[in-house]
C-alpha cells in the first residue's frame, strides 16, 4: 500500500467534504435553525466532521480495493432540524443543495485559477486533485438514496404523500448504497456526470 498516496489523498477529500457540510451548516443557519451551530458544525475545521467509518474506513477500503485509482469518503451528517426552518418543504431542498453546489463552486474556482494563472507543478498537482475530489463528492450526493443530498431534494420536490412513502428506503439506504458501490452499478450513472463536470471545468479529454 502507498501510505503517502493515501495520505495526500484523505487530505483533499477532507478539504472538500468540509466545504461541503459548512455549506449545509451555513445555508440551514441562514434559513432558521441553528443546530448545527449550536452542535459546533458551522466551522471548515475538518475535525469537526470526522465520521470512523465513512471518514476513515470506507475511504481505506476503496483505496485498497481499485489499487489506489479511486478513494471516496463521507462525513458525519451535520444535524439539522428542518422544522426549525422557515419554509420546511421549500428550504430542505436549498440545504440539501448546498453542499453539492459548495464543491462545485470551489472546483470551479479552481478551474478558473488553473487556466488564468501560470501554477508551479506541485500546486497544479493540488489544485487538480481538489477539483477532482469535489467534484466526485458533489455528484455523489446528488443521488436521491437517503441520507445523501439528492433525497433531501428530492423529498422537498415531491407531494407530501409521495415524500411520506420514499422516505420509507432510509432504514434500508445504507445496504443500498453499500450493494451500489461494491457491484459498480453507479459506475454508468455517475462517470459519465463527472466527466461531463470536468470537461466543462477544464479536465480531462
Amino acid at each position: 500500500m502507498n501510505i503517502a498516496g493515501f495520505l495526500i489523498s484523505f487530505v483533499f477529500l477532507m478539504i472538500a467534504m468540509s466545504v461541503h457540510e459548512f455549506a449545509h451548516a451555513w445555508t440551514a443557519y441562514k434559513l432558521g435553525d441553528t443546530t448545527a451551530k449550536h452542535s459546533g458544525r458551522l466551522t471548515l475545521n475538518p475535525l469537526a466532521h470526522i465520521d470512523p467509518v465513512w471518514t476513515f474506513l470506507i475511504p481505506l477500503s476503496l483505496y485498497l480495493s481499485t489499487a489506489g485509482h479511486f478513494i471516496f469518503g463521507a462525513a458525519k451528517p451535520v444535524p439539522i432540524n428542518y422544522w426549525n426552518l422557515r419554509n420546511p418543504k421549500r428550504d430542505i431542498i436549498w440545504v440539501g443543495a448546498s453542499g453539492p453546489a459548495a464543491n462545485f463552486a470551489l472546483a470551479f474556482a479552481l478551474g478558473l485559477l488553473l487556466k488564468s494563472i501560470a501554477l508551479p507543478m506541485s500546486v497544479k498537482f493540488i489544485f487538480e486533485n481538489l477539483i477532482v475530489i469535489n467534484v466526485v463528492l458533489g455528484v455523489f450526493n446528488l443521488i436521491p438514496i437517503p441520507p445523501l443530498d439528492g433525497s433531501r431534494i428530492l423529498t422537498g420536490i415531491l407531494p407530501h404523500e409521495l415524500a411520506v412513502r420514499y422516505s420509507l428506503i432510509e432504514p434500508y439506504s445504507f445496504i443500498i448504497l453499500i450493494l451500489l458501490i461494491m457491484t459498480r452499478a453507479l459506475d454508468f450513472i455517475i462517470w459519465p456526470i463527472i466527466g461531463f463536470v470536468l470537461r466543462a471545468i477544464g479536465l480531462g479529454g
